[in-house]
């Protein structure tokens, strides 16, 4: 029976709370940042396009608007080119998550962080303030910046990951990774109260808050973070009751195994002990994992690939949101930003409560599978959603639930535990390899499907574009089927073998 939720949170120290919160914030951050983009998508289209063109933009001369912007000559345009650089912001991710995995397993996990920080927030500055401040418009330059943005920002989750996975065991893994996740809609909220607060300014400023709060975020976790208790002179064993990473047999072990776990008495027999001593042979340092056997690993290419047809309707919420509840249902972009945080909400709950009933049953794929069922049906109700602000934050809330929780525990605990599976013994250094390979085929996914969705909306409608969603979690329940039913099989094992014993 797996301890109480008090019970392994009672056994963290303050070294634990410190990393929490340094990785939990600095992801925040980015993710309010990215956030802005979508925020402001409103406010862009009517600056991007003549305002003969456009009833949302300023009052100017048809002919000064176009002088100045002379980017799109209509709205339907520049909708089609933003959903164009959501799949550029992506696809770049995506390539820069494979190899920043890599590098994290190789180079010191806190340079790596800060690096991709303050570098995404004076991208962030120059695409959305800079140019905006000089009258800069210029496809290719936006292009050639939100490349370059996709790339810094993939530095930063293998990092976080791998730095949480070097401080937490296997042990209260889903409910502790699920609540970090939680990282993320805690950012989106966050960057549409800043985006919200000052958009009335212009969308420029929405940009400048969020990249300068997140550039003090890079600076804080470069002189705070300790991405390992060797750091402090100490083991994993010493900093933790919890199974240790590094020397615990469990704590290699993947809850996707069917093996029945076994706790060894020279596993606790070792638990407490410092760093070797001086004149004791220092270990040999772990070997980093080669990305070619990171993406071998069992369970990595399926989880990897529900992820990429989850992650395309996770990210799609999450930058066209806003555009579709002020576009869809008439109402001002300030309140769409503000009701869109009620599908984070529901992400937040989701991510933690499915993580703790995970825990509890020592199995991730029949939570996730049941989850993501549940959002098939949540998808037909919000497309079927009436004009009232209420009802339709409800609905949001309940469809982040079963999208946003399975997305969390894909993206962090079940990461963490590919990262971590017994097949590893032998290298500790590839937790950041399976995270990047993870996230960032989610992201090939997720880059190819924002410009569907702008492709299918202006063809087809919104009804169509949320059919599409549909289809894509129906694709991510096929994806994650064989290890559902090896999970299955190992319940009923266990449960026969239980009723033997009785």
């Amino acid at each position: 029976m797996p301890p109480s939720c008090c019970g392994y949170l009672s056994q963290y120290t303050h070294h634990h709370l410190v990393t929490f919160l340094l990785t939990f914030f600095s992801y925040v951050l980015l993710h309010a940042s990215r956030k802005t983009f979508s925020n402001v998508k409103v406010s862009i289209s009517a600056q991007w396009t003549p305002s003969i063109q456009n009833d949302s933009a300023a009052t100017f001369s048809p002919g000064e608007t176009w002088e100045d912007n002379r980017l799109f000559t209509d709205e339907k345009q520049a909708t089609l080119f933003l959903g164009a650089l959501d799949s550029i912001f992506l696809f770049s991710y995506a390539v820069g998550l494979y190899l920043s995995g890599v590098i994290g397993d190789r180079v010191n996990l806190r340079y790596v962080l800060c690096f991709g920080l303050c570098g995404s927030a004076a991208v962030e500055f120059l695409f959305g303030t800079l140019t905006e401040w000089l009258h800069i418009y210029n496809i290719y330059l936006y292009c050639g910046l939100w490349v370059l943005n996709g790339l810094l920002q993939s530095a930063v989750w293998p990092c976080v990951v791998a730095v949480m996975g070097n401080w937490f065991g296997k042990t209260g893994r889903g409910f502790v990774f699920g609540l970090w996740s939680a990282c993320a809609s805690v950012g989106n909220i966050l960057g549409a109260f800043l985006a919200s607060s000052v958009l009335k300014y212009g969308y420029e400023y929405a940009f400048l808050v969020t990249s300068v709060v997140q550039f003090a975020g890079g600076v804080v976790v470069f002189f705070g973070l300790l991405t390992s208790p060797k750091e402090v002179g100490l083991s994993l064993e010493s900093e933790t009751r919890l199974s240790p990473v590094e020397t615990d047999t469990d704590s290699h072990r993947p809850l996707m195994s069917d093996e029945e776990d076994e706790v060894k008495a020279e596993v606790y027999s070792r638990r407490y002990q410092t760093v070797q001593q001086p004149d004791e042979p220092l270990a040999e340092s772990p070997q980093a994992i080669s990305f070619c056997q990171a993406f071998c690993l069992p369970g990595v290419l399926p989880y990897s690939l529900a992820y990429a047809c989850l992650k395309l309707v996770n990210y799609s919420f999450f930058f066209w949101l806003p555009f579709y509840l002020s576009n869809n249902y008439g109402w001002k972009e300030a309140e769409a930003d503000r009701l869109s945080v009620w599908y984070d909400v529901g992400g937040i709950i989701g991510g933690t409560v499915q993580g703790l009933i995970s825990d509890f049953m020592g199995k991730r794929a029949p939570v996730l599978a049941f989850s993501l069922a549940m959002a098939m049906g949540a998808l037909v109700g919000y497309s079927r959603s009436p004009n009232d602000q209420v009802i339709n934050a409800v609905l949001l809330a309940v469809t982040g639930f079963f999208i946003g929780g399975p997305s969390n525990m894909i993206s962090s605990a079940i990461s963490a535990d590919l990262g971590r599976q017994e097949a590893l013994r032998g290298s500790q250094e590839a937790l950041a390899t399976v995270t990047g390979i993870v996230d960032g085929t989610g992201s090939i996914g997720a880059a190819g499907g924002q410009y569907l969705v702008s492709l299918i909306e202006s063809k087809l409608g919104w009804m169509c574009v949320f059919y599409f969603f549909i289809v894509m979690t129906g694709g991510s329940i096929v994806f994650i089927t064989p290890l559902l039913l090896k999970e299955l099989r190992a319940m009923w094992r266990d449960r026969r073998a239980l009723r033997h014993q009785l």
